[in-house]
Formats: C-alpha cells, structure tokens, sequence
C-alpha cells in the first residue's frame, strides 16, 4: 500500500526511508483494523465477527457459571457486555 503525495504517478511501487525500502503489502493491519489494497472489507468485517465472537464466549463462561452468585454475574454483565 502507499500514497503518491506528490500526485504524480511514476510507476514505482518502492518507498524508501532513510535509503532503507519498505517492502510492498496487499494487506496489514492498522489501529485493529484491516487495511488491503484492493478496497476489500471482508477480512476486517470477519475478523471483528470472530473477535466480537470470543469476547462473548469468554463473558459467557461467568455468566453462565451456576456457582457465581446473581450480583457478581450482574456486575460484569453491566461491566463488560454492556
């Protein structure tokens, strides 16, 4: 991925640094979201899905945990889910 400032279009697709290149990427990760070069969301879409996914399966291990009492279970359902 990469901006031409300048406006102009040189056909390079190489940034350089401090005379270091940075390597050319289709896709990375910015923020905790997904950036591709493409103008593809789906892979961040999924990506939240399933991290939204674990959280709640995690919350869930108290919630619905028997020997936890209702005012705990309370507690972090207003703390964490809400």
């Amino acid at each position: 991925m990469r901006c031409g400032f300048s406006g102009g279009e040189d056909g390079s697709r190489e940034v350089t640094i401090d005379r270091i290149t940075v390597p050319v990427a289709e896709k990375f990760k910015y923020l905790g979201s997904f950036l591709q070069e493409k103008e593809d969301i789906n892979e961040d879409i999924n990506h939240r899905i399933k991290a939204g996914f674990q959280k709640w399966k995690n919350a869930s291990g108290v919630l619905c945990d028997k020997r936890i009492s209702i005012r705990l279970k309370r507690r972090v359902y207003y703390m964490a889910v809400i």
